[in-house]
């Protein structure tokens, strides 16, 4: 008896066995990429050398990078506009709106498969559609024909009881979720939601849920196909996509929990993780100084009306900023169609623009020492663009009471009318443009969009210094900040590298440009959040030829590998503990590497033996020992 995760992989299945734990090769249907990610993607894609894309769909998103404060990013917004047109690939301008959400309305198909630039891909989920995130390179090798490889992950029942009471939200389910399991108990698996209670949740719901599976580490979550999901593309005007797809009755799974959505309270997530979650009744008073809602998380139709209706007749504390940023232009539209922004508006609250925005770094960095409420998806340190803020990720319903009573405060103590759905939503699709195919279209490219760096081939021996060592839960935030400085030059590796690690170590930069590269030490989860490649492009460039740790994030471990970087786990986890940054390790015999092997590396500092596992298989050995994915595929 098959689970839903397992009739789409099966469906797929280009080669390997679906046995949790061995490789496995799958169709990819769709693919999509943003702006951040999608120059990178987009050049490799050129240098793979084909005519035009080979997937069903590619969608390619102009939602992160929309502040234009220099040339940099209507530059790349014009370069990917143009690659869009020549390969095939239809195109959201900026203001349509934040790509998982847009997708989820416009384009998610269940049962399909969708592979992203973006780790929040998972969002489409919701609709029963098997969407992961990868990086760029694993993306544009999809766009190219190339099947995609994963670990056959296990699979995990979430069975979901009862119905949610006022005031408690689809993101105090996954909150729930996180505290059960931790930000790193989704890794090599698939969160499966069943039971009665998934029948009272809407597709946004279940996205709000699926979208933040990322921050499990999961490879993917999904919701089966019902009658809300034919409800919802019926809205959208897309009956003619829906396929009903539930797990067996007697389905098995690898793992089984259990969730009473009657008994379930709102939730906060406090700095500086996702699954530091108490209950904001513990948390009720704490003074606020910001309140952020939106992001691919929590900014559809229902979630925005439901805080227009908290907000009604209310004014937001005098000590509070507060903004709000719809996930698409649809969204938007509606809600200034049936006088739903006005409350909004009359409140004080600010409106951004249809884009990630403030998720990003990007603007709305909190003041000094502040304690800002958002409805997004990650609070790692230092990723709203001021250190010392404090961020804790609550539900709309949370925000938007907290931001009036200037504290903390539980929303189950307000008194707000329930969101009504509409029968049927207004379309604007005037911001998305399809491609003329022509190889005759001109591709263009400003200055800042630099060649891509390419590796060398990965040599017998190796001796060099650790440049870094670092504790657990890295993120790619913390290897590769975003934020407004910083992202502008996605398209120039040689530039962006100046900012690597630049919060943990200000002479990372330089002290890889003058020991030639080296290595890097970490604790477990090393690599967790983004999907971002520039987290290994960039110390790739700047000579970083392995990472010794614990234990990686999927999609930077695949990084890591495309990029031609060693990832390395200890077999003995103590042996982190005597390694120091500038000991000097010694690998050889790496023309030699087996799949999942162990081998022998000295510190010749200390004069001690490490045994180290690679966790690669054939193919992946292969790929390092080119030096890169890129070279392979040449």
């Amino acid at each position: 008896m098959n689970t839903v995760s397992e009739k789409i992989l099966a469906q797929h299945l280009v080669s390997g066995e679906m046995c949790a734990g061995k490789p496995i090769k799958i169709k990819i249907d769709q693919t999509l990429t943003q702006d951040a990610t999608g120059t990178m993607a987009y050049l490799q894609l050129e240098s793979i050398g084909i005519d035009r894309v080979k997937t069903e769909l590619s969608v390619s998103y102009i939602d992160h990078n929309t502040l234009q404060s220099g040339f940099e990013n209507a530059d790349d917004h014009a370069y990917l506009q143009s690659v869009a047109d020549r390969y095939g690939i239809v195109f959201s301008k900026a203001g349509n709106g934040i790509c998982h959400q847009v997708h989820l309305e416009r384009f998610a198909v269940p049962g399909k498969t969708l592979l992203g630039s973006d780790s929040h891909t998972p969002t489409a989920g919701g609709m029963g559609m098997l969407a992961m995130g990868a990086g760029g390179l694993d993306v544009a090798a999809a766009m190219a024909g190339r099947p995609f490889q994963i670990m056959m992950p296990k699979i995990v029942k979430m069975e979901l009881k009862g119905k949610l009471q006022k005031g408690v939200a689809a993101k105090d389910i996954i909150l729930k979720v996180l505290s059960m399991l931790s930000v790193k108990g989704g890794v090599g698996k698939i969160i499966e939601y069943t039971g009665e209670g998934v029948s009272t949740l809407s597709i946004p719901q279940r996205a709000t849920i699926t979208n933040m599976g990322a921050e499990l580490g999961a490879t993917s979550s999904i919701f089966p196909s019902d009658e809300k999901t034919y409800e919802f593309l019926k809205k959208q005007h897309r009956e003619k996509d829906y396929v009903e797809i539930k797990a067996d009755e007697n389905a098995t799974y690898d793992e089984e929990y259990v969730i009473d959505l009657n008994e379930l309270e709102p939730l906060i997530a406090l700095p500086h993780m996702p699954d530091n979650v108490v209950t904001v009744k513990s948390m009720a008073g704490t003074p606020i100084q910001q309140v952020n809602i939106g992001s691919c998380t929590n900014s559809s139709y229902l979630d925005i009306v439901t805080v227009s209706n908290i907000l009604k007749g209310h004014v937001v504390h005098p000590n509070v900023s507060a903004s709000l940023s719809c996930g698409s232009k649809q969204v938007l539209c509606m809600l200034s169609q049936n006088n739903q922004l006005t409350p909004i508006l009359e409140s004080g609250v600010r409106l951004l623009e249809c884009t990630c925005g403030p998720c990003i770094g990007m603007g709305q960095s909190p003041a000094t020492n502040a304690f800002s409420l958002r409805t997004f998806n990650r609070n790692f340190y230092g990723r709203s663009g001021t250190l010392s803020a404090k961020v804790g990720l609550v539900s709309c319903e949370t925000a938007a009471y907290s931001a009036i009573q200037g504290v903390i405060s539980d929303p189950r103590e307000c008194n707000y009318e329930c969101a009504e759905d509409l029968e049927t939503y207004t379309i604007h699709d005037e911001n998305i443009i399809y491609p003329s195919c022509s190889k005759d279209v001109e591709i263009v490219r400003g200055p800042n969009i630099k060649p891509l760096p390419i590796n060398t081939p990965l040599d017998d021996q190796l001796s060099k210094k650790v440049i870094i060592k670092v504790g657990d839960h890295i993120t790619t935030d913390d290897i590769m900040p975003a934020g407004a400085k910083i992202l502008p030059y996605r398209s120039n590796i040689e530039k962006i590298s100046e900012f690597c690690f630049m919060n943990q170590k200000e002479s990372f930069h330089d002290d890889c440009l003058n020991n030639k590269g080296g290595f890097i030490v970490a604790g477990q989860n090393y690599g967790q959040g983004s999907s971002r490649e520039h987290a290994a492009l960039a110390p790739m460039y700047l000579g970083i030829k392995a990472v010794l740790a614990k234990s990686f994030a999927r999609i930077h471990q695949a990084n890591l590998i495309n990029f031609g970087i060693l990832p390395c786990i200890f077999e003995n986890e103590k042996d982190y503990d005597t390694i120091d940054e500038t000991d000097e390790l010694y690998f050889t015999d790496l023309h030699k590497l087996k799949p999942n092997s162990v081998i022998e590396v000295q510190n010749t500092t200390k004069n001690k033996t490490y045994r180290l596992l690679l966790p690669y298989n054939e193919e992946q050995i292969n790929i390092l020992e080119q030096g890169g994915l890129l070279n392979t595929l040449k």
